[in-house]
């Protein structure tokens, strides 16, 4: 992957105050992108976006993907060549709690991105990040594949779902043979440095750390395909950079997750961080009897991916949690964390980089 493409073009990035937007950004700004983000403020505080300096690096914009009128003047100002749709409300549980903000959010939000980028003639590429999540959770032993069915079944996960049929939709009726190359990305779920979200295992291990507790584990038998923060991000660049330069050749949706080898139990993860935590750090099982539905079982088929873009997974489940081990207990210690982020995302690219 050549991220020189990236120097000089102008990149329009939502949810970029969000931890995955944040790495995005930092990514991008990196290799010389020309980076505008659409966002609310950050959604936690502490939030890696502002502990990190991200806004300092590019144009930031504070909007609300429900807002039509103004997205359509932040496209009209800055002329995104290339568009990450990454805004969401991404946590399960909160979106049991409020499903309509969810849905007006990840659906509707999708809706807007999409007919902004209609209205506008500047934009040659155009990813939406949904989540491994939309699938129809059947609890078997294999990986999802893209032609599997959609129909997520709590909030997040259903709106998500919808997410990709009005993207599909949009494809068919507007953007099929046109300017603009249009996919969508399924993505596993994502462990880093600097994610401060609730009832997020990786942010739970931290706090706990902080407070001197053990950690407490609601689902320790659940299997998910965990991987660095760095991976889909940079798969994401990766399509959005074949689409501008391939056109519908490069288009469709596209599953971004870890080898079968990674795919791990969450008791499983939470002993690797505690592992590379050292000290006392140690868990209990804490699993609820009534707690809201999560999937037990999940794991992505990546074949398309690798076959049709040359991408693979670079860090395996350990250096993974070794890269957010560090970066938790640099924040801990009051380091310069941006300095941190920094190298762990060259070390990622390594002769990629710029």
């Amino acid at each position: 992957m050549d991220f020189s493409f990236y120097r000089g073009k102008t990149v329009l990035v939502t949810g970029h105050t969000g931890f995955k937007g944040a790495w995005m950004c930092r990514v991008l700004a990196l290799q010389g992108a020309r980076v505008v983000g659409y966002a609310l403020q950050p959604p936690t505080e502490p939030s890696l976006f502002r502990l990190a300096g991200i806004g300092k690096g590019m144009i930031s914009i504070s909007g609300d993907v429900r807002d039509l009128p103004h997205l359509k003047e932040v496209f009209r100002e800055y002329k995104p060549e290339i568009v990450i749709h990454m805004a969401a409300q991404p946590i399960v549980r909160e979106s049991y709690a409020n499903p309509v903000y969810t849905y007006e959010t990840n659906v509707m939000g999708t809706v807007n991105v999409l007919e902004a980028a209609r209205d506008a003639a500047c934009v040659r590429s155009l990813v939406n990040v949904t989540t491994d999540k939309v699938y129809r959770n059947s609890e078997w032993e294999w990986g999802y594949r893209e032609i599997d069915p959609l129909d997520g079944y709590d909030p997040y996960s259903n709106s998500k779902s919808c997410s990709e049929l009005v993207t599909a939709s949009y494809y068919r009726s507007f953007f099929q043979n046109s300017q603009t190359a249009v996919s969508t990305c399924r993505a596993g779920n994502v462990i880093g440095g600097g994610d401060f979200a609730k009832d997020r295992i990786v942010p739970d291990c931290v706090r706990a750390m902080e407070q001197g507790k053990a950690i407490q584990v609601r689902n320790p038998y659940s299997t998910r395909p965990y991987q660095h923060v760095l991976e889909p991000v940079c798969a994401y660049l990766l399509l959005a950079q074949r689409q501008y330069e391939r056109g519908a050749e490069a288009e469709g949706s596209y599953n971004i997750g870890p080898d079968e080898c990674d795919c791990v139990m969450t008791g499983d993860l939470v002993s690797l961080f505690c592992h590379y935590w050292g000290g006392n750090a140690a868990w209990v099982n804490l699993a609820e009897e009534n707690a809201p539905h999560e999937a037990n079982f999940l794991k992505l088929d990546c074949s398309k991916i690798k076959k049709a873009l040359g991408w693979s997974p670079r860090w395996h489940i350990a250096e993974t949690m070794e890269k957010t081990v560090e970066w938790s207990k640099a924040y801990l210690a009051g380091e310069d964390v941006s300095a941190v982020m920094d190298r762990q995302i060259r070390e990622y690219l390594g002769g990629d980089a710029v």
